[in-house]
């Protein structure tokens, strides 16, 4: 059995599993047998590949510990009321001429606080479809909208898994790459800006729907203290304060907040933090539930089952032959363009975030150093390629969830602008550099 055979055999396994509903763990776990078993095959010792699987998990559980707090915060904000305060505070300051452009900023600022895409399209980007729907709004150009917006903070907050990820596995600092992808995608929101302004001119909110509003003050406290949790994940990484300690006092002041304003007995808090959390209101809760260290568990496993073919294939050199045309083809192309075409790749054959990012770590790693490009470079290609191209590839889960949240189809991808200009802009201002 070759690499090649091997391949098929788990992408055969992973189709199998996305058309069954089974989790994708089970097909990762199906990859993990497979290449054990050509690695055992290619003179690697079962008890050295053993090994180091352990050892790159064990290098791994920092992120998963952030991985998991992620989804205390998320919860904490759902029960605090922290995230229905940015819509209420949103749906009203929405004029017909600017719905469009205040839903892009509004959906912006919340997802860097928050650091999550399915979070804010799920809550945030649910209400904003139904004020278009109601107002006769294109849906399409909302749910584009919305997709830009998400993905601003999926790509470049302090709280992002996919930045925490990307950061680890290249070795670089969170932080610092959260500033340098901020800059170099200034002309792609620049062009989000124009466009979704335009938009707003031309698709006007013809009315407003305040049922929500009601349902909102009616069941939540919109005190100023709910902006608090919020805040103290904006400001506090700005500060140079570690992330793993800003999303603790976050939780912390959600807590609070749940406890003394909301009227959330602390048993409730706790669970809500644990096992995500739960509404009894209809109009509220396909919005707000959800969330809590359980919605991770999934994401820590397949990271940390795919952090193991990383280990195994820099131990026995399988994918060697691979990494050198990767190598001659980035001299010969350019090294963002090779990136970007194989983050395409990556996302539609694996069709999962996550799992693109490790691939373009693992294939990439190499390649970059032996032509002169560091850690640093790879963390930031694979922020303006990975981890926006998954939520352009339509059976990607980075794009086929958000949609279904906001239930529209593909037709709204094309007002994704976001999603294709970072890419594309990069991609330009590589070649200028030559």
């Amino acid at each position: 059995m070759d690499l090649g055979l091997t391949l098929i055999l788990f992408l055969a396994s992973m189709v199998f599993c996305l058309a069954k509903g089974i989790s994708m763990v089970t097909a990762l776990i199906i990859g993990y047998i497979l290449i054990f078993i050509l690695a055992v095959k290619k003179g690697g010792t079962p008890k050295t590949l053993l090994k180091v699987s352990v050892l790159s998990m064990k290098n791994t559980l920092i992120v998963v510990q952030i991985l998991l707090i992620i989804g205390i915060l998320t919860a904490s904000w759902r029960s605090g009321g922290t995230i229905l305060y940015f819509v209420y505070w949103g749906v009203n300051l929405i004029t017909p001429y600017l719905f469009l452009i205040i839903a892009f900023l509004i959906t912006c600022l919340m997802s860097y606080a928050i650091g999550s895409s399915f979070g804010v399209a799920c809550t945030l980007g649910v209400i904003f479809m139904a004020l278009a729907r109601s107002g006769g709004v294109n849906e399409a150009i909302t749910a584009g909208v919305i997709m830009s917006g998400i993905y601003f903070g999926d790509r470049a907050s302090p709280a992002a898994s996919s930045l925490i990820l990307t950061a680890a596995v290249t070795d670089t600092d969170s932080l610092h790459n959260v500033k340098l992808l901020m800059k170099t995608a200034l002309v792609p929101y620049a062009i989000c800006l124009l466009a979704y302004s335009a938009l707003s001119f031309v698709n006007p909110l013809d009315k407003v729907d305040t049922n929500i509003l009601t349902a909102i003050t009616e069941n939540f406290s919109m005190s100023s203290w709910l902006a608090v949790p919020a805040l103290i994940m904006l400001v506090l990484p700005l500060l140079k304060i570690n992330i793993k300690t800003a999303m603790i006092l976050s939780i912390i002041s959600s807590g609070f907040i749940s406890i003394f304003i909301q009227d959330v007995s602390l048993k409730d808090f706790l669970y809500y933090c644990i096992m995500g959390y739960q509404s009894d209101i209809n109009t509220l809760g396909t919005m707000l539930n959800g969330g809590g260290l359980i919605s991770m568990v999934e994401i820590c496993a397949i990271l940390l089952i795919s952090c193991t073919y990383s280990a195994i294939f820099n131990e026995t050199d399988l994918i060697a032959d691979i990494q050198r045309k990767l190598e001659t083809a980035m001299t010969k192309l350019g090294r963002f363009t090779v990136h970007l075409l194989s983050s395409i790749l990556f996302c539609a054959v694996f069709c999962n975030q996550t799992i693109a990012i490790m691939m373009s770590s693992t294939l990439f790693k190499e390649p970059y150093k032996n032509t002169g490009s560091s850690g640093q470079d790879l963390a930031i290609d694979i922020g303006n390629s990975t981890i926006v191209v998954a939520g352009l590839v339509p059976w990607c889960i980075a794009c086929s969830v958000p949609l279904s949240f906001l239930q529209v189809g593909i037709e709204a991808l094309p007002y994704s602008i976001l999603l294709y200009t970072i890419p594309l802009w990069y991609l330009i201002k590589r070649k200028a550099k030559k």
